[in-house]
């Protein structure tokens, strides 16, 4: 990551304004994406705030795709199963309610800096029976058009920096209320499209990872009323270390752990709710309070593997810091008929961590066939690079496209 950083702040230093601008932004979205640090610099880590943030390769991995979960503070490990579970929690399949689903997502990322950065996210899955179900999906995100230069201001060809991600799940009922599922992945990063940065030559940056899940659900009465209570867990990016060199220096992907718990519950016969909580937390190594960490990366000589379980204990700061790296979501979800759907959320990180906070809001309308959503962010906080980022998800139900056939 280092060769890169040098490669576009050599762009900004030859840049009209509004390309700083836009490179500045690219800066933070490949070291950072989605994580809110205002007016730091590569010497955060030291600062008099005691901001330790966590940062990893292909952090475009860890945003959230799609607009139900986006509307309920990027919680998604627990709730109800639907077509984008591929992301949150691919067990949750084994207990969806149609036999094939697919959808599509769309998310200008960063809209209010940048008028290219977009994040797009198709995906889906096939029951082969009562317990086996098959998913796959395709992330691609791209960071616009960059003219990149070099320390002399020489023109050394416009580039279109993007990143994707391909997957593939398997989802096994385990019991009548438990399910599990493993997912792999490929992943590619291309950030330079071969540049040389001081005379060393890049590429691109490829990672094989997966996923590990599980989920419960359980139907109950309460006060006369038909209720689910569900809990899901989710170590997703399980994987090897990217770089964009032949060298030595490798980066962490973002490996996560996802826990979450819901309920839902009917209010009369055409009205539900559901509540949901997720906690996450990054696999990876914490880096220490030397500010040389942002280029030898911390924990860089430990094994993947090492780093998730070394990253319970490896905050400079003990039980108090690594408490800190979990972020909270909160959300609510409300349906009429199950056709018309209100939510929200509440998203919260730790301010020495990266500090996003934000509320959500969005909405769906279910059709015979297709399903659309819509999802909208509110920080908190103003002037926030975040704000009233927005997306769009598209369903397509084959199960009633083939009932209405008949």
């Amino acid at each position: 990551m280092l060769l890169l950083y040098k490669l576009l702040y050599l762009q900004i230093q030859k840049s009209n304004e509004y390309k700083m601008k836009k490179i500045t932004l690219l800066l933070t979205a490949i070291l950072c994406v989605g994580i809110l640090i205002p007016r730091t610099s590569a010497q955060s880590k030291t600062s008099t705030t005691g901001a330790n943030t966590i940062t990893t390769g292909v952090p475009f991995l860890t945003i959230a795709p799609d607009s139900r979960s986006g509307a309920m503070g990027d919680a998604g490990v627990a709730i109800s199963p639907d077509v984008n579970s591929q992301h949150w929690n691919p067990a949750k399949y084994a207990f969806a309610e149609s036999e094939m689903g697919i959808a599509l997502s769309y998310t200008p990322w960063l809209r209010n800096l940048v008028q290219d950065i977009n994040l797009a996210y198709l995906v889906g899955y096939k029951r082969l029976d009562d317990h086996q179900t098959v998913s796959a999906s395709l992330r691609y995100f791209t960071l616009g058009d960059i003219q990149f230069m070099s320390e002399y201001g020489d023109q050394l060809g416009q580039q279109k920096p993007n990143e994707f991600a391909v997957d593939f799940g398997y989802t096994r009922l385990l019991s009548d209320n438990f399910s599990g599922a493993v997912a792999l992945r490929y992943i590619r990063s291309d950030l330079t499209g071969g540049q040389m940065v001081n005379g060393v030559v890049t590429h691109a940056g490829t990672s094989y990872a997966a996923d590990v899940a599980f989920y419960y659900q359980n139907q109950i009465r309460m006060n006369r009323k038909n209720s689910t209570i569900a809990a899901g867990i989710n170590i997703s990016n399980i994987g090897s270390k990217i770089s964009y060199t032949d060298g030595e220096t490798k980066d962490f992907i973002p490996t996560n752990l996802k826990v979450g718990v819901s309920y839902k519950t009917e209010m009369d016969r055409y009205n539900t709710i559901t509540f949901t909580f997720d906690a996450n937390k990054l696999l990876v190594p914490t880096p220490s309070k030397d500010s040389t960490d942002i280029i030898t990366g911390s924990g860089s000589n430990k094994s993947p593997i090492a780093g998730i379980f070394s990253s319970f204990s490896d905050a400079p700061g003990g039980a108090k810091e690594e408490f800190k790296e979990i972020n909270f979501s909160v959300g609510t979800e409300y349906w009429y008929n199950k056709q018309f759907a209100l939510r929200a959320g509440f998203f919260y990180e730790d301010p020495t961590k990266g500090n996003r906070k934000f509320f959500t809001a969005g909405a769906g309308l279910k059709m015979n066939v297709f399903a659309l959503d819509f999802s909208y962010l509110l920080p908190v906080a103003q002037n926030n690079p975040l704000a009233n980022t927005l997306r769009f998800t598209l369903s397509f139900d084959f199960d009633a496209f083939n009932k209405q056939k008949r």
